[in-house]
């Protein structure tokens, strides 16, 4: 009788590895040789998105990396909760930078490493959406339009959470903050506003851009080890729930990640030199109502007047049909 080799697959948990798997099918988090990068002794919030991006990330990027790896971290809440001087939870070579220069500083960082021939030390600059899609824009521009070796990841939880939950150019429509409040005739956010960073950086046709999700590690590990492999500026937009912007559970954070990718809010894909290479289909498409209802910054939607989750909905189903995200 000939034997035939199984597969388990898990689904609807929040697990980060399949250790049922053959090793070189696990997720980098699922291995013990993990180099935990951003080690235990932060002082992340319960159930802080960011966290497990910065972990996820980072940890993929110096296996590919060799551990040979120097990262730049914008002001914002990784560099707040991971360094409280004179402690750190980081375990690679790190480097503090102002909110609006990681970008200038990981590229200073690349060129020096180039003077002195050592090509195998790969760079990495990293913040949130603040320090990258307002902030630090110039400075990541100028990365781009020069092609400068760097890897730039950001966090995108949506808005300033260091400095008490202030509305960032990332921040989605509708959506309740400390200067968007959920007061008069138009509650939260105003809708027509914000900047898509990846989009943008698409624009100037660098080598490599993605987008990821914590609830999808294999993905994100797979994009940010590609990332590893190319020369040149590339960047990668992570998105990271933050409970307590967000108003949602901490129990929920993958929940809620995973429901931004499947209503179509937040769409997975590759791009190289401008041009989409590769997209996430949804396998199971939801309302934005389900996404929506775990958060209390969009608690004041759902009224007698839901033209607001209309027009929310509105904007997944063009994700949906601009990407290409409608499984086949």
């Amino acid at each position: 009788m000939s034997l035939q080799p199984v597969k388990f697959y898990q689904t609807g948990t929040f697990t980060v590895g399949n250790r049922l798997l053959d090793e070189s099918m696990r997720a980098v988090q699922a291995n013990m040789t993990r180099t935990n990068s951003l080690n235990s002794g932060h002082r992340a919030c319960q159930g802080c998105g960011e966290a497990l991006g910065a972990r996820y990330a980072i940890d993929a990027a110096m296996r590919a990396a060799k551990n040979r790896l120097i990262a730049a971290n914008a002001t914002g809440c990784l560099e707040v909760f991971s360094t409280p001087y004179p402690e750190t939870s980081w375990q690679i070579p790190w480097m503090h930078s102002v909110f609006a220069n990681a970008a200038s500083v990981a590229t200073g960082i690349a060129a020096a490493l180039k003077v002195k021939k050592k090509n195998d030390v790969r760079v990495i600059a990293q913040g949130g959406d603040g320090g990258t899609t307002d902030i630090g824009f110039a400075c990541l521009s100028g990365m781009f339009e020069r092609n400068d070796d760097v890897l730039y990841i950001c966090y995108d939880n949506e808005a300033y959470m260091n400095t008490g939950v202030q509305r960032s150019s990332a921040t989605p429509p509708g959506a309740r903050t400390a200067t968007t409040p959920a007061v008069g005739p138009h509650p939260g956010n105003p809708f027509g506003t914000g900047k898509n960073l990846p989009l943008i950086a698409m624009a100037h046709q660098i080598p490599y851009v993605a987008t990821a999700s914590i609830a999808n590690l294999h993905d994100l590990e797979a994009k940010v080890e590609k990332a590893m492999g190319i020369r040149g500026a590339r960047y990668i937009h992570i998105y990271v729930p933050c409970p307590l912007g967000w108003g949602s559970l901490p129990s929920d954070t993958m929940k809620v990640a995973r429901l931004a990718v499947e209503s179509g809010l937040f769409p997975l894909f590759e791009a190289e030199h401008g041009e989409i290479t590769s997209r996430i289909p949804i396998r199971r498409k939801v309302p934005v109502e389900e996404y929506l209802k775990l958060q209390r910054r969009f608690a004041h939607l759902f009224g007698e007047d839901r033209t607001a989750i209309r027009m929310i909905q509105e904007i997944a189903d063009r994700n949906i049909a601009k990407f290409g995200l409608e499984e086949k």
